[in-house]
């Protein structure tokens, strides 16, 4: 499950940055560092993201991942994009 956490981060995260600089801009992932805070179960995860900062050349996006409650999250992600 832990990959799954990671790579729905970076799927979110993208989604966020592409919304604030357009479908022309290629953002590749610089860096990702995920904290996983409690178990995960299999079943449906929620991921919420929000930009830290938008910069010429650089991006970084907060993302929060929970299954029941807001309130308590499983993990948390800070992903970092590289801007041309």
């Amino acid at each position: 499950m832990a990959e799954f956490q990671g790579s729905t981060s970076d799927v979110v995260a993208y989604a966020v940055v592409i919304a604030h600089v357009g479908p022309v801009a290629m953002a590749v992932t610089n860096t990702l560092t995920m904290n996983f805070l409690t178990a995960c179960e299999m079943r449906m995860i929620v991921a919420e993201a929000r930009l830290l900062k938008l910069g010429r050349r650089l991006a970084v996006v907060d993302v929060r991942i929970w299954q029941d409650s807001e309130d308590r999250p499983v993990a948390q992600a800070t992903v970092g994009y590289a801007l041309p």
